[in-house]
């Protein structure tokens, strides 16, 4: 079986990182913006962030196989074990490598942000692993969206905040919501295109519960939701004018949002998934940017 090093960044899924990388990008913004910025410590954040991130990506490799999601029949990117590419039992160990990594770099950031927060590092692990293993895959029974809201949204973004700065004030909550829903956007166009390979499988995604048109709403909703983060951060918190430069987005939202809802071909929305990936970098760097600026 191939098991070279671009097996291994292909099987991480490199159009997926942003979800990791800006909720930190975001956080530290902040944290900088309320003159505590730590730079050392926003790195250690990445660091946890890229490792939960890749681990639940192989996670979700070794177990859809396991559980019959991959199959031949299925569109999208390859997936590593259901091409036959890597062994199950090596993508296992790989995930149990990469998550035990995460575990050792959270608590780096237990010793500088306090105790309470290795409960919260567990349960990120522990849903890495949940999101598609275990009795009860969050991933199979509709709950995948609400795991990356909190985990790559709020905590992601609260956590990076409170390690550099202490609390999680309500402007960096604001903030991690618009990461959030953003990121749970990824989530909603790679279920839209797999929702007939999921619905055999058994996998009761919020597309095969509620449908395409659900989906879509989700979508759009989501795209506003964030956007309005930006004068809801200039009206309620008092940020300056420069809050607002993540407003020029709306245009490709709209545009993205159209996109969804017209595509009948899973390569289009193979290219809107990389779309929706550059979108929140794009937002994530934006917001950071007029955060810094107006704060």
């Amino acid at each position: 079986m191939a098991s070279g090093a671009s097996v291994w960044i292909e099987a991480a899924r490199p159009k997926t990182l942003p979800a990791a990388v800006i909720p930190v990008l975001v956080g530290t913004a902040f944290a900088w913006a309320h003159g505590a910025a730590h730079f050392g410590k926003a790195t250690v954040c990445l660091v946890f962030a890229l490792l939960v991130q890749i681990g639940t990506n192989f996670a979700n490799d070794y177990f859809d196989f396991v559980q019959g999601a991959d199959t031949p029949q299925r569109v999208g990117p390859r997936r590593a074990v259901a091409a036959g590419l890597v062994s199950p039992g090596r993508m296992l160990a790989a995930t149990a490598v990469v998550l035990g990594l995460a575990f050792a770099t959270g608590l780096l950031l237990v010793i500088e942000g306090g105790w309470w927060l290795l409960p919260i590092g567990v349960a990120s692990i522990v849903c890495a692993i949940a999101y598609t293993g275990g009795p009860y895959p969050l991933g199979y029974n509709g709950l995948g969206d609400v795991f990356v809201f909190l985990f790559f949204g709020l905590v992601a973004v609260g956590a990076t905040f409170h390690v550099q700065a202490g609390g999680v004030p309500l402007d960096v909550l604001l903030a991690g919501a618009g990461v959030g829903v953003l990121a749970a956007n990824i989530l909603v166009v790679n279920n839209y295109r797999d929702a007939e390979t999921d619905a055999r499988a058994g996998k009761r995604t919020l597309v095969v519960r509620f449908g395409q048109r659900a989906a879509l709403w989700q979508y759009g909703l989501s795209v506003a939701g964030a956007l309005a983060v930006a004068p809801a951060l200039a009206l309620a918190c008092g940020y300056r004018w420069p809050v607002l430069v993540a407003l020029v987005l709306l245009p490709w939202g709209m545009r993205l949002t159209h996109r969804l809802g017209s595509s009948t071909e899973p390569t289009e929305q193979i290219e809107l998934l990389g779309g929706t990936a550059k979108f929140l970098a794009a937002y994530g760097l934006l917001l950071s940017a007029g955060v810094a600026l107006a704060g």
